[in-house]
């Protein structure tokens, strides 16, 4: 088998597209659920050519929603902001766009999320560029 498939370079390239995706370092973990989610979900699945992390993202946040699970969307949402790959005011209209797919209630859950999240951030920046200038 060439490196370039080694267990070891797979989980390599898995860990790299976490990374990408979540706009944070991830660290190797053992046990298996760590091993199906680097090496296949990042390093096989994310990691496809046809749709971009953007693509990708966007797709998930409406799959999240319609399923209830807002929480996880908050992981989206927080990476789609730092990433860059999609803006305070595009987030708000995802939330209102699945409001008529998915169910008003998850929509705005969706919605009010966006809002903490995004007031959580605006707030982490603000501390920082303080603790720069002191």
């Amino acid at each position: 088998m060439s490196d370039n498939g080694s267990a070891e370079s797979v989980r390599q390239r898995g860990l790299a597209k976490m990374a990408e995706v979540y706009g944070t370092e991830f660290q190797d973990y053992p046990g298996s659920h760590f091993a199906v989610t680097a090496d296949h979900l990042f390093a096989d699945i994310w990691s496809r050519p046809a749709l971009s992390i953007r693509d990708r993202r966007l797709l998930l946040l409406g799959a999240l929603t319609a399923q209830g699970a807002i929480d996880t969307a908050g992981i989206q949402i927080g990476a789609a902001l730092r990433n860059a790959e999609l803006t305070e005011e595009q987030l708000h209209e995802i939330a209102v766009f699945l409001c008529h797919y998915v169910g008003w209630p998850n929509g705005t859950k969706l919605d009010l999320l966006v809002g903490t999240i995004v007031a959580q951030q605006k707030k982490a920046a603000r501390k920082q560029e303080a603790d720069r200038t002191e």
